[in-house]
């Protein structure tokens, strides 16, 4: 455990409390311990301290690049979007008619064999994703093969 460092006493720093080493970037104030960073540069999956991080983050290239980076506009939930329009605020910028209406999801029960869950257990397993997602995709290939079935009947 390092002390305290010498200098000009400071009331709420106890002799024995552990010495954190910090640095600011723009206005926030970050706080580290030795002990952490040096955990973290011994782990594998990390190799740097918080003083290798901050020397990295301290070069130009990417003081620059900070600068550049544009803040995000979120889009205005539905119910803040409402809430102007409640206001008599006029919200018309938000409705732009490019958008898709989305169906509500609705829950359905299906039973299958044990053998048609095992094929789908293995077929999400390979393509490592959810059961629900391979019957949704199967779903959808089967429609879409009987839509154009039935288009195919229509013109021919």
């Amino acid at each position: 455990m390092e002390a305290a460092p010498a200098g000009p006493p400071v009331p709420w720093l106890r002799a024995d409390a552990v010495w954190y080493s910090s640095y600011t970037i723009r206005t926030m104030r970050f706080r580290f311990s030795e002990t952490k960073s040096q955990a973290l540069r011994r782990n594998p999956k990390r190799g740097i301290g918080f003083e290798e991080a901050r020397e990295i983050f301290a070069h130009p290239y990417y003081q620059d690049r900070m600068k550049r980076t544009r803040s995000v506009k979120r889009v205005p939930s539905a119910e803040s979007i409402a809430r102007l329009a409640d206001q008599g605020k006029d919200v018309s910028r938000y409705f732009t008619n490019r958008g898709t209406m989305m169906q509500p999801i609705q829950r359905v029960n299906v039973d299958f064999t044990g053998d048609m869950l095992q094929e789908l257990d293995r077929a999400a397993s390979d393509l490592n994703v959810s059961r629900q997602a391979v019957i949704k995709v199967f779903l959808r290939q089967a429609l879409n093969q009987h839509h154009l079935a039935q288009q195919a009947r229509r013109t021919g």
